[in-house]
């Protein structure tokens, strides 16, 4: 087993991006596997590492489609959908909570 090169932070070499940074070029890593690491020093904890890939492997990003479209918008209203209460919360459901937050944490009675 070979292990990935490991730079620095800011200090990997021209031609490696990680996928953010392809997708701000309109790429996608592809399939191909992790060139690289860079590893940004913290003080606490450990490093933050973020993988590299290369530039010339990357390809376009596949365009959006409207069936695509339609299946992602689908997708996005059920994660709004309450299960307790069957409404559109208007916002997406924590995955914590897994209801909305008027189900989740009910008013009490006001009576006194």
């Amino acid at each position: 087993m070979t292990s990935l090169p490991v730079y620095r932070w800011r200090l990997a070499p021209d031609g490696l991006a990680t996928r953010r940074q392809l997708r701000t070029l309109g790429l996608r890593p592809a399939g191909q596997g992790v060139a690289a690491q860079v590893e940004r020093p913290r003080r606490r904890r450990g490093p933050l590492v973020a993988y590299l890939y290369r530039i010339d492997l990357a390809r376009p990003v596949r365009p959006m489609t409207a069936r695509r479209a339609a299946a992602l918008a689908k997708a996005n209203a059920a994660r709004r959908w309450c299960p307790a209460c069957r409404r559109d919360a208007g916002y997406v459901i924590p995955a914590s909570l897994g209801m909305c937050t008027p189900c989740a944490y009910p008013e009490p009675d006001q009576h006194v």
